[in-house]
């Protein structure tokens, strides 16, 4: 994600700590840090950044004379967003193609050359440091409820000042969003219309949901969305909802591995009809035919409860957007589809 490509190329070292506090819980003494291979500025400070540790004691052998040993490998990727996923990940440190594994054997007990294996983010270890130097009960006291802490959300779109931005757990949307230290509003005096809370993965909140906390528990339970990597993405008033839906099914076709034949075929199919609808050419019934292309691929994305007919969350995620237009943009959706032309591109 952003963010963590902010906190790989903007301080390495804070990165490194957490690895070694995290190695030294769990009596790991093997790390690897796995990096997009598009980062190559991270990738290059990363790299400055372990050689100086390990020139300061900081890794290798007995470490500051605690007798504790660890290493840290670093390990460029290709680029391909399943590889997000961990298992996945796994796979492609192996060697193999970037493809997720079927769970169980979860990874604690059967991970990496079939080793226990414990795999973070970037933001969850570079965490750390702050909280073993606060103390965790001090920690604790910031943020709401089950939601503890502070968080680095990234806000894009139609906003004043995007960019990455920590808060406490708890603010609301339309802090992040309208804040002058933070989103500082809406270009041109606009209004939102709809954001994404949680990267092209989750589902949608709309502008009457502003006021919505950003704790994990009250936006799963309450509204059925997810805070997930923390990408905020906002629109106004004058975005069409169908071509963004597009743009993520775009993306998702694209990423999907093809292990699962579900995400493989579903995905793509989503893209043509989103197309469809999304340029002027979309029937009344396409909305429809997505809800059930989406119940297909993953049932109760749409329409809850939640299965998963995949290996991993790719395919349900791709279903998420079909999931908010129906839910939100029904009307205006299908209003598009009535003034358009009956021709269009094949489902």
């Amino acid at each position: 994600t952003f963010k963590d490509r902010m906190l790989t190329e903007r301080d390495p070292h804070q990165l490194i700590e957490g690895i070694v506090i995290a190695a030294f819980a769990i009596e790991a003494h093997l790390a690897f840090i796995y990096i997009r291979g598009e980062f190559a500025l991270g990738y290059e400070r990363l790299e400055q950044a372990v050689t100086d540790a390990y020139a300061q004691g900081f890794l290798g052998k007995n470490i500051l004379g605690s007798g504790f040993d660890l290493d840290v490998v670093i390990h460029r990727g290709a680029g391909a967003y399943i590889c997000g996923e961990e298992t996945a990940l796994l796979e492609s440190l192996e060697g193999e193609r970037g493809m997720p594994r079927i769970r169980p054997p979860f990874p604690a007990i059967e991970g990496l050359y079939a080793r226990p294996t414990v795999v973070n983010n970037v933001e969850t270890l570079s965490t750390l440091p702050h909280i073993i130097a606060m103390g965790g009960a001090k920690y604790a006291e910031l943020g709401v409820g089950k939601s503890t802490g502070t968080r680095i959300f990234s806000l894009s779109g139609h906003v004043n000042r995007p960019g990455n931005y920590e808060v406490e757990l708890g603010t609301t949307f339309r802090e992040l969003i309208e804040a002058p230290d933070l989103g500082g509003g809406v270009p041109n005096g606009r209004e939102v219309k709809f954001l994404i809370p949680g990267g092209a993965s989750s589902q949608w909140l709309t502008g009457d949901h502003l006021d919505v906390p950003l704790d994990m528990d009250v936006v799963q339970q309450e509204y059925g969305v997810m805070l997930g990597s923390g990408a905020v993405m906002v629109f106004d008033d004058t975005t069409n909802p169908a071509l963004v839906a597009w743009r993520l099914a775009k993306f998702f076709a694209h990423e999907s591995c093809g292990k699962c034949t579900p995400c493989r075929e579903g995905t793509g199919w989503i893209e043509k009809v989103l197309y469809r609808i999304s340029h002027g050419l979309g029937r009344p019934e396409d909305l429809d035919l997505l809800v059930d292309v989406g119940d297909g691929i993953s049932p109760g994305v749409v329409n809850a409860p939640f299965t998963q007919t995949t290996i991993c969350p790719l395919g349900p995620s791709a279903v998420s957007a079909i999931a908010s237009l129906d839910k939100y943009f029904r009307d205006e959706v299908i209003a598009m589809c009535r003034v358009s032309t009956t021709a269009g591109v094949p489902a």
